[in-house]
């Protein structure tokens, strides 16, 4: 590298560094001062064990009903570019965790409790109400910001273990014929399950980023609504305000949108397609203010490296 290229980079870092010190300065000040509250953990509390999902690139498919003509069509297929970190539970929620919500009678007893108990097993028979106040309640205990994931970071966090839903069926096909026959070997397919009963956690594998369990016989609770899109129209059929929403997706083998007060799957309260075998969950952990800043910072001052030691390669490709 010529002196021009290490020039470069040095006053990169230099204004770089500054602005990251100051950034946590400013952050710890307003914490000291009351403006911002990140929390404070019950040191005797034990936070689920967690993974960080690296930022990485995926297809993924939005978890929306697509019509073109009247017909369901298959959901388009984007390049997502994430260049946050996401910080999400290695495992679902635990029976033995969500018992210390029980106990402390903020969160109802699950439903059709596993005759199976302990710390191996996960929790089932909850209903998206039930993990909602069971992440309130973790957030409490931690001091930590926990909630539930949306579909598109537990698709991102999931990574090769996600579903892919589309039917394979030419979206300009005008035989309705070919979607309807291969949604009905789709859904025999979905319905062939080998067995529904709750498994201890690791019985289902790990996904390449370390996502321990997904897709197995347990569907995870999402915090995206359902909502059906009428290309034709190019317009939005059904999207409910989150807040109101009645329909959420739980994805696991396939997505289903489910009625947020269900509780046992195979009772009904599936929207579409084949209900899950089981209905649990498990959370993401939002960075308080404070890792914000540091991320913020990290972030910058690795990108105006880059661009210092950019601008020097050519700069020497330029004198070369």
């Amino acid at each position: 590298m010529t002196p021009h290229a290490e020039t470069a980079g040095v006053s990169g870092i230099s204004i770089a560094l500054p602005l990251a010190l100051l950034a946590v300065l400013s952050a710890a000040l307003a914490i000291e001062a009351g403006f911002v509250n990140i929390g404070r953990r019950n040191g005797a509390f034990a936070a689920p064990e967690v993974v960080a999902i690296a930022p990485h690139e995926f297809q993924y498919r939005d978890a929306t009903e697509y019509f073109r003509n009247g017909l369901a069509v298959d959901a388009p297929k984007r390049t997502a570019h994430v260049r946050m970190p996401l910080t999400i539970m290695r495992y679902q929620t635990s029976l033995s965790e969500y018992d210390s919500c029980v106990a402390d009678g903020v969160c109802p007893e699950p439903e059709g409790r596993s005759p199976i108990s302990g710390e191996d097993m996960p929790v089932t028979g909850v209903s998206y109400e039930d993990a909602l106040r069971y992440a309130n309640w973790l957030s409490q205990k931690t001091g930590e910001h926990w909630q539930l994931p949306t579909d598109f970071e537990l698709a991102y966090a999931a990574a090769d273990r996600f579903p892919d839903d589309a039917l394979g069926i030419d979206a300009d096909s005008k035989n309705p014929a070919l979607r309807w026959l291969a949604d009905y070997e789709r859904e025999a397919r979905r319905t062939a399950s080998s067995d529904p009963a709750p498994q201890p956690k690791g019985s289902f594998g790990v996904s390449q980023t370390g996502l321990v369990d997904f897709g197995g016989n347990i569907w995870e609770w999402t915090s995206t609504c359902n909502k059906r899109i009428d290309l034709e129209k190019e317009a939005v059929i059904d999207e409910p305000d989150p807040a109101d929403c009645g329909i959420m997706i739980a994805a696991g083998r396939h997505r289903a949108p489910m009625s947020t007060f269900v509780r046992n799957p195979k009772g009904g309260g599936c929207s579409v397609g084949s209900p899950p075998d089981n209905l649990g969950f498990r959370l993401v952990r939002r960075p308080n203010f404070v890792e914000s800043i540091e991320d913020f910072t990290r972030r910058a001052v690795a990108d105006m490296i880059g661009s210092a030691n950019f601008r020097g390669v050519q700069r020497d490709d330029d004198e070369g």
